[in-house]
């Protein structure tokens, strides 16, 4: 049969099929590798218009011609090639290497990357390129995270960030600091949080419990749509940075009226007539006396503030569970004893901090029912309470901005896991690794997103804010497969690894390659 009658035969099965596309019985493997000999000596002898041709000649289209020529070119290296003639496929890619590289490892903008690579001889380095490419990437990848077909029970880590005026709506699972969705909204409204939370059920996350602000938006949708699972409040934003922020403010305060005091000693013992230093000794007394009256203030409010943070810890020195209604009466009273100071700009604080407690401690009945699972295990319990004490301390070493409060809180948790050690002997370990994993199911504050928001910012920064839900996948894609190069929880793992326990063979950028020659085969062929 010659090849006319073949075409027009191939012509009358497509109209009769009606279908876009159908595998050619009559292209044979032969056929095939015909093709893609033939492109590719075309190729190398720089004949123009061959895969035109060849595309008529054979009822196919030139992408078609592409893909079987691409496929030669890779098979080949693998059965021919060596070490030396690898560098070449690898070129074709390494342009696209250099562009995610200094963007999101970087975090420097497209016109950085595009003065960085034409400086070292790069091709594909211009402004429009670098820009044009990143934004293909970020449209192939998705904006919520999917494991497949499995069901996760997490922890929803709410939080909304925001570019300029624009609210980025972002859930992160706590443990892991794995995002599980992030998306450009036109509002924070209500009805925006309960679609978010449906997206994530979608692809197999369930909420344990949720941890969010006070916001208005979120707080509504959560009411609405996860009404059966408890909210735990900000304890960080609620309590410590509404209170913690005066206990800075008044301590300047206080210094600045010492200053004052020395100032106006400083002058009197200078003054020479009766006049003068009467005058000077009156507002020596009164500045004396303001002073005294500042430092008063502050020592007490720093007093009350450490009680109430005291209130805040799960556990007591011994390693018992602490009594929620206790501390809920402990921080109520701290809270009245504020308003006893008598300023009123600590008295509008205090009337926040009351608005937000009856979700600030939610967290107490989490706890109570991961310590009644752990009591339910044959662990020792005096190692148990060791263990728990251990891990308070070490949230003490996180939180803590000073070093020596960090030395403190790292002495004091190598000292309870030796203790818990001695009872466990050659179980410690592996009775370690299980309580760890319980405890942090224990979420208290929405701090790790304002960690999620620093690791943000900058990419929104560098893009002048000039923000799109592409460059938000990508982001969010690097996150979770990234490397953390330091941390105590974390180091050498990535986000994903420590969510799915699955072991992440390949680099970050590896993986975007591999999803773009699912999705487009020829993508790097056709851009060399």
């Amino acid at each position: 049969m010659s090849q006319q009658v073949v075409n027009e035969h191939y012509m009358l099965d497509m109209k009769s099929y009606g279908n876009k596309f159908i595998r050619r019985s009559d292209l044979t493997a032969s056929i095939r590798l015909s093709i893609a000999v033939t492109a590719f000596m075309a190729k190398v002898n720089g004949s123009w218009g061959k895969i035109s041709e060849l595309a008529w000649q054979y009822m196919v289209s030139r992408t078609f011609v592409y893909l079987l020529l691409y496929k030669l070119e890779r098979t080949s290296l693998i059965i021919f090639g060596d070490n030396r003639s690898r560098p070449a496929v690898i070129d074709q890619s390494l342009p696209y290497s250099y562009m995610l590289s200094l963007r999101m490892e970087g975090r420097c903008s497209i016109e950085a990357i595009s003065s960085i690579m034409k400086r070292f001889g790069i091709k594909n380095s211009s402004v429009g390129s670098i820009s044009e490419f990143l934004q293909y990437i970020g449209l192939l990848l998705p904006n919520t995270l999917s494991i497949g077909n499995e069901i996760q029970f997490v922890i929803f880590l709410c939080d909304e960030i925001f570019s300029k005026s624009i609210p980025i709506l972002v859930t992160v699972e706590p443990n892991s600091s794995a995002i599980l969705r992030i998306e450009l909204a036109d509002s924070r409204k209500a009805e925006d949080w309960k679609k978010h939370w449906k997206c994530l059920e979608k692809n197999g996350y369930y909420a344990i419990y949720l941890v969010s602000d006070e916001g208005k938006g979120i707080c509504t949708a959560k009411k609405e749509a996860l009404a059966d699972i408890i909210r735990q409040a900000d304890t960080y934003h609620a309590i410590a940075h509404q209170l913690g922020k005066w206990v800075d403010i008044l301590e300047k305060v206080a210094y600045k009226a010492i200053e004052e005091e020395y100032n106006r000693y400083d002058r009197l013992d200078s003054a020479r007539s009766d006049p003068v230093i009467n005058k000077g000794i009156d507002k020596y007394i009164k500045v004396k006396k303001i002073a005294k009256e500042k430092i008063q203030l502050y020592e007490d409010y720093h007093f009350l503030y450490k009680c109430l943070i005291e209130e805040l810890k799960i556990f007591d020195n011994n390693g018992n569970l602490r009594d929620r209604k206790q501390a809920e009466a402990t921080i109520t009273i701290g809270l009245d004893l504020i308003e006893t100071l008598g300023n009123a700009k600590l008295t509008q604080v205090v009337n926040k901090v009351r608005r937000t407690m009856p979700e600030v401690l939610n967290y107490f009945d989490i706890a109570k029912s991961i310590i009644a699972e752990l009591g339910a295990l044959s662990i020792d319990q005096e190692a148990l309470r060791a263990l728990c004490l251990a891990w308070q301390c070490r949230k003490g070493v996180t939180k803590s901005k000073k070093a020596k409060a960090k030395q403190y809180w790292s002495m004091m948790e190598r000292f309870y896991l030796e203790l818990a050690a001695d009872y466990l002997q050659e179980d410690y370990d592996l009775i370690k690794v299980q309580v760890d994993m319980k405890l942090d199911q224990i979420v208290q504050s929405s701090s790790l997103v304002e960690c999620i928001n620093s690791i943000i910012r900058p990419y929104l920064n560098s893009s002048k804010n000039h923000v799109n839900q592409g460059m938000l996948n990508l982001i969010m894609y690097y996150h979770n497969h990234r490397r953390y190069i330091g941390g105590r929880k974390r180091e050498g793992k990535t986000p994903i690894e420590i969510l799915t326990g699955r072991k992440q063979e390949k680099d970050w950028i590896e993986l975007i390659f591999d999803i773009v020659e699912e999705k487009n085969l020829t993508f790097f062929a056709c851009c060399r």
